[in-house]
């Protein structure tokens, strides 16, 4: 069966087709994609701009029943979606029956908030006049999404564009379309007006470039890496679109002596290894004052070694493949740069196991600087460098020290390290005893420096986004 996308409510074919393939084993296709071009989001356009006014104008109520049946139908289906998100991306199943349950919730959320927009009326400094200050929708959308959340992150965008009375033109990335479709068609199903929401499976180079280009779309919305999104931001500012970008990070776990060992070493490997390192959130450096440091390194390096790399699908399985053999290329370059720069290196090897895959091991950096480039540039693989430090005000100084700002994490039994921490903190998301990776649907998402650029994402955060003030004046 090839999938189609959908454009206009139409489900459209092209003989330009590609192969979705598992990368715990790529023997196994897990299913064919249609292709989309430039000229398929001209379409998609059309249809949207011919659909986005009615959809505005109908009852929050209607809003409402859509995205919550589309987030009821997401939980039913649980289990056999995060399989599926399983097979095309590599996260485990538990992660991926994980994320597809935050997407249902994402869409029943984003439902409530349909009956929850509010506005403001106030006096005027004018005697008799009135003030009223309203939100509305900004018209077309178009949101990109990356391959490491196949679900989630479309759940997050889609759902408050469609809340807030957009459309939507949806590219998800090329290596996990099935989610996509998935999504695609559950909302078809769930009653959402034909046009509303147009997914164009397709290259960056031509699908996502005509986005971004397109005058008929309003605003973008872009989860990826920092180069694509910095560009993408100039080419919008050329046709004023409204822009809002997730790009990554470099984040930081700090370790001070006082902390509880076990919980350190717990939320360090959660945050560096789980979903095989390949999440903006994950903790890649791993900071820790010196009294601490060698008990620490200890524990976690036990931990790590003791940690079971396999097949997705397989419940014993703690870490995934690699997505692909692009990436997995890209993390053995910087397993020998680390070694260059002076880093003994603990893990990483390439693994073999039962199916041909993508597999490789966790690995630390041990013995690293800050200003190395393994400690400076996001990798987006199991790998965490370990940097010593004297005391909490150097932890904090190297912490801060990065282009990035999403997450940072600290451990610690005191609450004035804690609080200081979270006030000087330079990231948009500070954890205190958790990992740097995980957060909550119901509040705001993003970060500082080139982690992210523009209005907040989740939450009730997202209709700074995604909707336009209008300030009214009335007299009598």
């Amino acid at each position: 069966m090839m999938h189609a996308n959908l454009i206009g409510g139409e489900w459209v074919e092209s003989p330009d087709v590609m192969l979705n393939v598992n990368p715990s084993n790529t023997d196994d296709v897990v299913g064919e994609y249609a292709r989309a071009d430039a000229n398929a989001v001209d379409t998609a356009v059309a249809a949207a701009q011919a659909a986005q006014p009615a959809w505005a104008e109908a009852s929050p109520q209607v809003r409402h029943d859509v995205l919550d049946a589309a987030g009821t139908a997401i939980m039913a289906r649980k289990e056999e979606l995060g399989r599926l998100l399983s097979r095309e991306e590599g996260k485990t199943l538990a992660e991926g029956i994980g994320e597809t349950v935050r997407a249902a919730q994402v869409f029943r959320f984003f439902a409530g908030e349909c009956l929850r927009q509010r506005g403001e009326k106030i006096d005027s400094v004018r005697p008799g006049v009135e003030v009223e200050i309203t939100r509305e929708a900004l018209g077309v959308i178009g949101i990109i999404t990356p391959w490491n959340f196949p679900i989630a992150i479309p759940a997050w965008k889609i759902a408050p564009a469609l809340c807030y009375g957009n459309a939507v033109i949806f590219k998800p990335a090329e290596l996990v379309p099935g989610c996509a479709w998935e999504l695609a068609r559950i909302l078809d199903e769930a009653g959402l007006p034909k046009g509303l929401l147009n997914l164009v499976i397709g290259p960056g180079s031509s699908v996502g470039a005509r986005i971004v280009e397109h005058p008929g779309i309003h605003a973008v919305s872009f989860t990826g890496s920092v180069t694509t999104g910095q560009a993408l931001a100039v080419k919008c500012a050329e046709t004023q679109k409204k822009v809002q970008l997730e790009m990554g990070g470099k984040n930081p776990m700090v370790i001070l002596d006082d902390a509880d060992l076990d919980t350190a070493v717990s939320v360090s490997v959660n945050g560096a290894f789980f979903s095989t390192g390949q999440r903006c959130t994950a903790s890649s450096r791993l900071i820790v004052t010196e009294k601490i440091h060698d008990a620490f390194v200890e524990k976690l390096l036990a931990a790590t070694n003791s940690l079971r790399v396999g097949d997705a699908l397989d419940p014993e399985t703690q870490i995934g493949p690699v997505v692909d053999k692009n990436q997995l290329n890209q993390n053995v370059s910087y397993l020998e740069l680390a070694r260059e720069e002076g880093c003994e290196v603990v893990g990483g090897e390439l693994l073999e196991r039962e199916h041909p895959g993508h597999y490789q091991a966790p690995a630390v950096f041990l013995g690293a600087s800050n200003d190395m480039r393994v400690s400076r540039e996001e990798i987006f693989g199991p790998f965490a460098s370990i940097i010593k430090v004297r005391d909490f005000d150097e932890a904090l100084r190297v912490a801060n020290d990065t282009d990035f700002g999403l997450s940072a994490g600290i451990c610690t039994n005191s609450l004035k390290a804690a609080s200081i921490f979270r006030r000087k903190s330079q990231a948009g998301m500070v954890m205190v005893n958790l990992p740097t990776a995980g957060v909550d649907y119901h509040v705001p998402f993003g970060g500082r420096k080139h982690s992210s650029y523009g209005p907040r994402e989740q939450g009730s955060y997202a209709a700074e986004f995604y909707t336009v003030v209008k300030t009214a004046y009335i007299a009598p």
